[in-house]
């Protein structure tokens, strides 16, 4: 029979790394999304107007937000695979997904629901997690200024 240790000891170093890999998954999902999206974001408009015909939405609010959401994941994909204003990045970014979730559910679309439901969890982990963001420009930016900070 194996002997497991008693006591449960998180490493902060490993936590560390999978939050880096976590917010560099995210973050090149996200990229991905907006880069074959922006290419064609007239077609892309459409083919959200189309999805969305059958929903209570007008279509001049599902053009406007199709129209933004390749030019938000590009950006927010970007911040997040950088480690840049991850905060704020991550707020748009689950701001985003609570739109989202309104389209796909007004349209009963419960396996896109489904999905939109794992992108949530993942970006209430970085953002509850985010102390862990030591492996980012953030962290780099906050080193570099807090001795300066304490001088004064």
């Amino acid at each position: 029979m194996t002997d497991y240790p008693r006591t449960f000891k998180l490493n902060r170093t490993d936590f560390a790394i999978a939050y880096v890999l976590l917010r560099l998954l995210i973050g090149v999902n996200f990229l991905n999304h907006g880069l074959t999206r922006i290419g064609n974001i007239p077609g892309f408009v459409e083919s959200m107007v189309k999805t969305m015909e059958t929903s209570y939405f007008p279509e001049p609010l599902v053009r406007i937000n199709a129209f933004l959401v390749p030019i938000v994941e590009l950006i927010v994909g970007g911040l997040l695979i950088l480690g840049w204003r991850t905060r704020i990045a991550l707020i748009v970014t689950s701001s985003l997904m609570v739109i989202l979730m309104l389209g796909v559910t007004a349209v009963q679309n419960w396996q896109a629901a489904g999905d939109q439901l794992v992108y949530g969890l993942i970006l209430f982990i970085l953002l509850a997690c985010r102390s862990f963001n030591t492996v980012s420009v953030d962290y780099w930016l906050a080193k570099k200024t807090a001795p300066s900070e304490r001088s004064q």
